[in-house]
């Protein structure tokens, strides 16, 4: 008997991407630990905006020139951290111009919201702090005191931790996107026993599919994620390799 054919499965939305530039000797040489990165990858994959690219880099002019001006065509945005403060290392934004082209130009509007900040303290080292890119955009918030600096798809954050998130979780929905749909599976075989049905099930199903081995005390052996844009493309993976998987291989499923 023959019947209808099976309907196409739903299209995947194209996700939109970023990327994140940190600048700063301090996290290459491990005196201080990059908090803001993982805070920032958490954020926007909970947004439905995964990150698809992360580079650590110095404070050298030159190198964040050649990093925003290489990274910043791919994505649809680039978020930096750190180098944008008073002292003499701070070179993320003369780099920023100096990838796109641009001259650094003091931005009046910015130099009075330092001002007002910084009150007595604002000497010319604060006021440098205004010299932006020409034609940057400053994203206003009333939660803030000083703006987002966006030059062209570049969101300008500052390293210190506290500041970074605060002026993020201020923008933060511009980012919001078609969320994730993710099922975990955990399994007491080693990755061997599953490697061929996770490939022919990511592919069959256009699903992106994860597996993490564990060697410790964690109750499984290993992880395996299943994730998509489309929920009934995860539900269905998820339903065949659990058909897949050898006798007695899952734990449990979340």
């Amino acid at each position: 008997m023959s019947g209808a054919p099976a309907p196409a499965p739903a299209p995947a939305p194209a996700p939109a991407t970023a990327a994140i530039v940190a600048v700063g000797n301090e996290l290459l040489s491990g005196k201080v630990a990059d908090t803001n990165t993982p805070f920032l990858i958490a954020e926007l994959r909970e947004l439905g905006f995964p990150v698809a690219e992360l580079r650590t880099i110095p404070d050298d002019i030159d190198r964040i020139a050649g990093t925003f001006g290489e990274v910043a065509p791919r994505f649809e945005a680039v978020f930096s951290s750190g180098g944008v403060g008073p002292t003499h290392d701070d070179l993320t934004l003369p780099g920023i111009a100096r990838a796109f082209g641009l001259r650094l130009v003091r931005n009046e509007e910015l130099a009075e919201d330092l001002a007002a900040l910084y009150g007595g303290a604002a000497n010319e080292a604060v006021l440098r702090m205004a010299d932006v890119p020409e034609g940057a955009t400053l994203l206003r918030d009333r939660r803030l005191a000083v703006p987002v600096i966006l030059v062209r798809n570049v969101y300008i954050l500052p390293g210190e931790p506290t500041l970074f998130r605060k002026k993020f979780l201020a923008i933060r929905e511009r980012f919001r996107r078609d969320p994730f749909h993710l099922r975990r599976v955990f399994l007491g075989v080693d990755e061997p026993a599953i490697a061929s049905a996770l490939a022919d099930a990511e592919r069959r199903f256009e699903v992106a599919i994860g597996s993490y081995p564990r060697y410790d005390d964690a109750g499984y052996r290993v992880l395996v994620t299943v994730e998509s844009k489309v929920r009934t493309r995860v539900e269905d993976a998820v339903s065949h390799l659990l058909a897949a998987f050898p006798a007695g291989a899952v734990i449990r499923v979340e």
